[in-house]
């Protein structure tokens, strides 16, 4: 009897997930276990390991208040986490479940590390935090231990000062297919390219609180960088453009330090006097992404530097166009990740706007800003609030309050109570099942 009351404490010990749920996107290639043996404190760490590549997580549905700035953090090892594709944003993280909201990723063979993740709960009130082995658009094979969980919530900064990151890149090696045949592409930018773009981002400081009536202000640094891009990603609506994949070790101290809202990349892919060299004849711009829950964009340099594109002259009186319209594809999309109600920023021709000489779209773009654009009924555009809605970051937890959720028992009777809620989410939901096939009306009894 002790021999078997010691083994089942063992099982039990072993696969206790407490609130947890386990998920993965191929049945049977994931074990899931606690393990005693590797932890970072007295609890036995969540171990995931694929046994061939597969997207495998531990999630927990978290109660949250909206708009609210989080901060989940937990410790993470791995043995031989590899990725099925290259160069792509998987590996051991933390994440929100169904979303792109993701921390770094712990590869490879690694000990303990540390790894941070911030989020906003925008218009949710309860979000599925993962413990992932995998990722969104991919998989992963090895072992990877989670321990030491932990979830807080933040007060975000609520001024309108955004600090933007203008990262120029003054070189670029990378390989394309292009016609079958692998080329490369090795440009770099002019000193002409360096002060237009000065001219640009600086007229970009000053035009966004002018065109938005004082909503937003803006503060920048412009830096260059000489290490090169040597990847690009690629999708058949845009081509060839850089994710912050591509250039996520290049990016990380910036977004280490906690400081910056929003990500120019600028860049040149195209030269007239380059043969293989990729034309920029459909996009210079190109937004409404996010890494790490900031906003990232890409900028492309013309092919003839001599373009007037990003030259304020007599041809062009908006030269920071550009910067502009890139960011309020952000804020769009901060917006309908809020539930808020706004046009689409391409939607200019609907509402009877046109580009103008001289300045474009410029007057589109001060009524998106002002919820000024005229309709039949009433008056359309970004939501003021917008502007304070900004990414979390580490400067939002001067003031923290530690959430009851990753919490593992404290002594039996939580335990107990711990089992009993779990037994209770197995009888609904087989209760649930069976009114769905037998098409039976039961009564919701508490149990």
């Amino acid at each position: 009897a002790f021999f078997l009351k010691n083994r089942l404490k063992v099982i039990y010990k072993r696969y206790n997930f407490n609130q947890f749920t386990k998920a993965e996107h191929d049945l049977g290639r994931s074990i899931f276990e606690r393990d005693d043996n590797n932890k970072t404190s007295n609890y036995d760490s969540y171990k995931i390991t694929n046994t061939d590549y597969n997207d495998a997580m531990f999630y927990e549905t978290v109660s949250v208040v909206p708009n609210t700035p989080y901060r989940a953090t937990c410790k993470i090892k791995t043995e031989n986490v590899e990725s099925l594709k290259e160069n792509t944003d998987s590996g051991a993280h933390m994440c929100i479940a169904d979303t792109v909201e993701k921390s770094d990723n712990v590869t490879g063979t690694s000990e303990w590390k540390e790894v941070t993740f911030y989020f906003n709960s925008k218009n949710r009130t309860s979000v599925d935090v993962g413990f992932r082995l995998g990722g969104y658009e991919d998989e992963c094979k090895g072992t990877a231990w989670f321990s030491d969980l932990k979830i807080e919530a933040g007060v975000g900064d609520q001024s309108n000062t955004w600090n933007f990151l203008c990262l120029l890149f003054n070189n670029i090696d990378v390989n394309i297919n292009k016609d079958g045949t692998t080329k490369n592409i090795k440009l770099g930018l002019t000193q002409t390219d360096k002060e237009d773009i000065k001219t640009c981002i600086s007229r970009f400081q000053t035009s966004m609180p002018e065109m938005s009536n004082g909503k937003i202000k803006i503060k920048y640094d412009l830096v260059e960088t000489n290490e090169p891009i040597t990847t690009l990603s690629y999708d058949e609506e845009n081509g060839y453009y850089v994710s912050a994949y591509d250039v996520k070790n290049i990016l990380a101290p910036y977004i280490a330090k906690g400081k910056y809202d929003h990500i120019f990349i600028v860049f040149r892919t195209g030269n007239i006097n380059q043969r293989g060299a990729i034309p920029v004849n459909d996009w210079i711009g190109l937004g409404y992404m996010e890494y790490r829950n900031i906003g990232f964009s890409n900028i492309r340099l013309p092919d003839d530097e001599n373009s007037y594109i990003y030259k304020y002259n007599k041809q062009n009186n908006f030269p920071e166009e550009v910067f502009i319209h890139e960011f309020l594809h952000t804020l769009e999309r901060n917006a309908e990740e809020y539930g808020e109600e706004r046009p689409a920023l391409h939607d200019y021709t609907t509402y009877g706007y046109t580009s103008q000489p001289y300045v474009s779209l410029k007057q589109w773009y001060a009524d998106y800003m002002n919820k000024n654009i005229k309709t039949n009924s009433e008056k359309i555009g970004l939501p003021e609030d917008i502007y304070t809605k900004k990414p979390t970051k580490g400067e939002d937890f001067t003031y923290t309050h530690e959430l009851k959720a990753f919490k593992e028992p404290q002594n039996f009777i939580e335990e107990l109570h711990n089992i009993l809620d779990r037994v209770k989410v197995l009888f609904l939901t087989i209760k649930n099942n069976i009114e769905q096939q037998e098409g039976m009306n039961y009564k919701n009894e508490s149990i």
